[in-house]
């Protein structure tokens, strides 16, 4: 989740045919906390039916998802979650996050109804901190958001529970984690990355983003980050969170103006400057990412030489000089990748990184460039058929030679002892 400043903002939650003011019973919430900020472009339900009965965009950069007319999500009593994670068993927690904490629950595979500890199929439960600053609005969102999109590059939201003071969500579970700790973790149980892992990575939340951004009412994400990528056994890449997406502008208008929230060092400039979101500031937060992916180094890192804090600032002089960008790759992933495939990935992100949204690709833009990049397999050195001695060329001259007699291939031996006579 990311960072935000402000009052309290009144949003509406759409479920099924009944729409609920998100205000209604909610008041021990937020109501008095100086941390929101209303919006002047809102998550209304009526909004996003636009977006959902919208028809994809011709490119095809939709890829397989689609947008549902309502939420397709089962709707969990708090009873049923306490069972489906043994009353919310500390050995279950998978994570903690700004929202609250991650557990790992069990349901029926076909139902989805709670199941024994160890039955049935693995589930993350997110369960709201009730002192969460950031709480019922991202709630909100993820149901209103994920609840209706469905792409192979999304995590997949299944249920959700509203009762009383208790706010969780129910997804698939994820087995790999987040991307963050793959990337930036030194544990000795994870492998490192390596470049076509990192590219394969990348394509997949590319096309995630590419989908978001290609329906005719745009959604824009808004909170893209590592932390926030997901692997699976395989290592394709689900992007997850939706507390902050936010639909796009509408026709005719180039951006939608909102409480500046997000995470420090992957925020567009503009939308940290003005509040004024646009498509294009995920494709700033893309271009972070892949920075981090070809350096192996945070977005920040205050644990680096002041001048080095901010890896955007720090890299973007270096990115386009070709005699030293070699220095900056990750040398984890040496002689893994082509020079020519590592410097179209830094032209690449400085695209992503330009100040000016209108100048930046889109995401259907960088997911081809991306495919390109993947074509390019690096060229190994392949080592000499025989040592340049004189002694050792002979030696070999001479087993070919008898080899040719042996398996009886007589009729190019005539062409082949000249040819080897002249090598002598």
């Amino acid at each position: 989740m990311g960072i935000c400043w402000g009052v309290p903002s009144k949003e509406y939650i759409y479920s099924g045919n009944a729409e609920t003011s998100a205000s209604e019973g909610t008041s021990n919430y937020h109501s008095n906390d100086k941390r929101f900020s209303a919006t002047s472009s809102g998550v209304g339900s009526g909004k996003f039916s636009e977006a959902a009965s919208a028809s994809p965009s011709p490119d095809g950069a939709d890829l397989n998802g689609e947008i549902l007319e309502t939420p397709n999500l089962k709707v969990y009593s708090f009873s049923d979650l306490k069972s489906a994670t043994k009353n919310f068993k500390s050995d279950n927690l998978l994570g903690e996050g700004g929202f609250g904490k991650v557990f790992k629950g069990w349901v029926d595979e076909k139902t989805l109804a709670p199941s024994k500890m160890g039955s049935g199929m693995v589930v993350a439960i997110k369960k709201l901190n009730p002192e969460s600053v950031q709480g019922f609005d991202e709630w909100q969102s993820e149901v209103n958001f994920l609840g209706r999109l469905s792409h192979p590059n999304l995590v997949k939201l299944l249920g959700y529970c509203w009762e009383e003071k208790e706010l969780l969500l129910v997804y698939e579970f994820i087995q790999k984690g987040s991307l963050e700790n793959h990337l930036f973790r030194r544990n000795p149980a994870i492998e490192p990355l390596s470049w076509d892992r990192r590219l394969k990575i990348a394509i997949g939340a590319a096309r995630g983003l590419a989908f978001l951004h290609t329906s005719e009412k745009k959604i824009i994400y808004r909170d893209f980050k590592a932390s926030n990528i997901l692997l699976d056994w395989h290592y394709n890449a689900k992007i997850a969170d939706f507390g902050l997406a936010k639909l796009g502008p509408s026709a005719g208008e180039s951006h939608v103006t909102t409480r500046i929230m997000g995470t420090y060092g992957y925020a567009a400039p503009e939308y940290v400057a003005t509040g004024h979101l646009y498509v294009k500031s995920d494709v700033y937060g893309f271009g972070v990412v892949l920075l981090e992916f070809l350096t192996g180094m945070r977005a920040l890192d205050m644990k680096r030489p002041s001048e080095q804090q901010n890896l955007v600032d720090w890299t973007k002089p270096i990115l386009s000089q070709r005699g030293k960008l070699k220095n900056l790759i990750d040398p984890r992933m040496e002689g893994q990748y082509s020079f020519k495939a590592a410097l179209q990935t830094a032209q690449l992100i400085l695209k992503c990184l330009f100040t000016e949204p209108r100048h930046r690709p889109s995401m259907t833009e960088v997911v081809e460039t991306l495919e390109r990049i993947e074509s390019i397999k690096v060229k190994r050195k392949q080592p000499p058929i025989c040592s340049h001695s004189s002694a050792n060329r002979h030696l070999f001259i001479h087993d070919v030679m008898e080899l040719y007699h042996e398996l009886g291939t007589c009729h190019n031996v005539a062409i082949t002892k000249q040819w080897m006579i002249q090598q002598r």
